[in-house]
């Protein structure tokens, strides 16, 4: 058994002794008893049969009733044994869940969402993490087995010496069940993307929203057919691996099953010789059934122990895509240390050059303090990002200034930058080359949740949180989610005033279908709800509206903004933030102090609205064509 496998074997031993100590010595104790009768059964019965042979009742009926208590532990042992670690394999499921979210989710960055390698190992991930049920049970069985087979061993040698080469027998369905978990898991991998994309249509088909225009487009039969398409490309490779794999595994129990006749052979040449009694017969058939057994045992939990390997070491890649090994832990932040990084997977060096996390994929900041007030404002200087693995920037060069106190739209066709400008400075993606500066300090120097405490965002992809409504709101500033005034200023700010009166329970009302008894909304009302999120932080230095406006109509958005730019002014007065938003409608973009035009990845122009329309460039046609489209 490779190093690999104790180290992980090892590791969810010590995380079940975490989670109850006391459980897991009891399971352990009860699997290697339960493991250790049945060698025991074997000895008792030869002198069983020995003392019938030579009439010795006493000793014949006392070896009866150890039998039948032998037989007793060894079939109900692992049952008691299964009571005791059942909660805990549940337990170490929720463990590896919550290191896989801190993990996913923990990074100061998010470049390692464009990655399809981090998709596919998500995908593998959420199917292998379940193996952890039985993880456990093939770390106490392994252990088990370890024991019962030195009984084994040592009742063979003292049977004939030749029996010690029984349990060698063992190693071909080893190493063939091995070979056998390996093909099996290459090709899982090999099928990961076929069974994401599968698992994607699946639940677009059953996605209400979706429905819609499943429906209007007459695409329920074409989503069934890729759907059916990738997961037959997946199937298929599987099915390959399992029946090769299959036959590879019965070449090895083939190889024991030689041995197994010839120890049988051994002990009764023996005894028609005269030189073996009954009880060694019966000795040596039952051990060698025994040895059999446990070889099929062995090699079903060194399976479960190479899935189990395959969960860390896919564990630990994502570490490694996300960067987590490149961010100093943090007080709270709990360090991995269950898994075995030293042998299968070595997370990336921060500053190692051979590192395969790029700049984007780690913003991880430093200590220092965002301002309490912005005087300057916010500069991007020179500022280039390329996504890690893609063929060319996102945006390139850029040179921008946004003065403190303004209001800043950006606006550009789409793929021209836009959502990555506003991730660099929310300090989500980190500039692959350049700076991003406030007060003249580089983003790269302030404490990133610090600075994230000081940001307002509302986004057009907005989370709908199934919450009591004050919540949903409420978590824009966390410390306040139960301040209901505050809440209820938030959705003032947002024109959401009225929408707490159209639910039953007001904002005690529990939203969405997670809910038995949740309100469900349309888009509109989530994105009022949204909004109201973004405003509830009272002294941010930078506010951000990232289109959150799309299901609202041009009049709405029209008057939302207008109030905002009125928000945005007492706000910049009291902390001199800048806030920016990002619009496709013109006519709520003109409302801002400062318009910047974005065209491939780069500023194309940037000034008022009377002085790009003056100017008769990017921004007077594009306004040009949006307002004869109105017209």
């Amino acid at each position: 058994m490779s190093r690999g496998l104790l180290s992980a074997g090892w590791s969810l031993w010590r995380t079940s002794l975490r989670q109850d100590r006391r459980k897991a010595l009891t399971a352990l104790v009860l699997v290697v008893a339960g493991a250790v009768a049945w060698p025991l059964v074997a000895v008792l019965l030869r002198v069983l049969f020995d003392a019938v042979n030579a009439g010795r009742p006493v000793t014949a009926s006392l070896a009866g009733v150890a039998v039948a208590v032998g037989l007793i532990a060894g079939l109900t042992f692992g049952h008691f044994a299964h009571i005791a670690y059942f909660e805990l394999a549940e337990l170490d499921v929720l463990h590896v869940h919550q290191e896989l979210m801190e993990a996913t989710n923990g990074s100061s960055g998010m470049a390692h969402f464009e990655r399809s390698e981090f998709a596919d190992k998500i995908t593998v991930l959420e199917q292998d993490v379940e193996q952890l049920r039985v993880g456990l049970q093939a770390v106490l069985t392994g252990v088990g087995l370890a024991v019962a087979m030195t009984l084994t061993t040592v009742v063979l040698a003292v049977l004939h010496p030749l029996l010690l080469l029984l349990p060698l027998a063992a190693v071909p369905p080893l190493l063939a069940g091995r070979w056998a978990e390996r093909m099996v898991n290459r090709a899982r991998e090999a099928g990961a993307e076929s069974t994401r994309r599968a698992v994607g249509l699946f639940r677009l088909s059953t996605d209400a929203a979706a429905g819609k225009e499943l429906r209007i487009f007459g695409l329920t039969d074409e989503v069934r057919r890729r759907h059916r398409g990738h997961w037959q490309d997946a199937t298929r490779r599987l099915w390959r691996a399992q029946l090769v794999a299959s036959l590879v595994r019965m070449t090895g129990q083939l190889a024991f099953a030689a041995g197994y006749i010839g120890a049988v052979l051994v002990i009764l040449r023996d005894a028609v010789a005269g030189r073996r009694g009954v009880g060694d017969v019966i000795l040596v058939v039952t051990i060698a059934a025994q040895v059999n057994q446990q070889v099929a045992a062995a090699v079903g939990v060194l399976q479960d122990l190479q899935r189990l390997r395959s969960v860390y070491r896919r564990l630990d890649e994502v570490h490694d895509l996300v960067g987590v090994a490149d961010r100093p832990a943090s007080p709270g932040h709990r360090t991995p240390v269950d898994r075995p990084t030293s042998v299968d997977a070595p997370l990336a060096a921060a500053g190692d050059p051979g590192s395969s996390v790029e700049a984007a994929d780690r913003p991880t900041g430093g200590g220092g303090v965002p301002p309490a007030r912005l005087r300057e404002g916010i500069r991007l200087a020179g500022v280039t990002l390329r996504y890690p693995g893609g063929s060319r920037p996102v945006v390139t060069g850029l040179d921008l200034h946004l003065p403190a106190g303004t209001t800043v739209a950006v606006v550009g066709e789409n793929g021209a930058g836009k959502t990555t400008v506003v991730k660099l400075l929310c300090g989500l993606l980190a500039p692959t080359s350049g700076r991003i500066l406030v007060d003249g300090v580089a983003l790269g120097e302030l404490s990133l949740p610090r600075w994230r405490e000081r940001i307002a965002a509302g986004f057009q992809d907005f989370v709908r949180f199934e919450l009591p409504a004050r919540h949903t709101v409420g978590i824009g500033d966390l410390p306040r989610h139960d301040d209901d005034p505050a809440v209820r200023a938030a959705l003032g700010r947002a024109g959401a005033e009225d929408l707490v009166g159209q639910l039953d329970e007001g904002l005690d009302t529990p939203l969405g279908r997670s809910h038995t008894d949740g309100a469900e909304l349309s888009g509109g009302q989530w994105q009022k709800l949204a909004l109201g999120r973004a405003f509830m932080r009272d002294d941010p230095l930078l506010v951000v509206l990232d289109e959150p406006t799309a299901a609202l109509d041009a009049e709405a958005e029209h008057a939302l903004f207008a109030r905002y730019r009125d928000q945005a002014r007492e706000v910049a007065a009291r902390t001199g933030a800048v806030s920016v938003f990002v619009s496709h409608r013109f006519s709520t973009v003109q409302l801002a102090d400062l318009i910047v035009v974005l065209a491939d990845g780069g500023v194309a122009e940037v000034g008022s609205h009377a002085d790009l329309l003056a100017a008769g460039g990017r921004y007077a046609e594009m306004f040009a064509l949006q307002a004869r489209a109105y017209r």
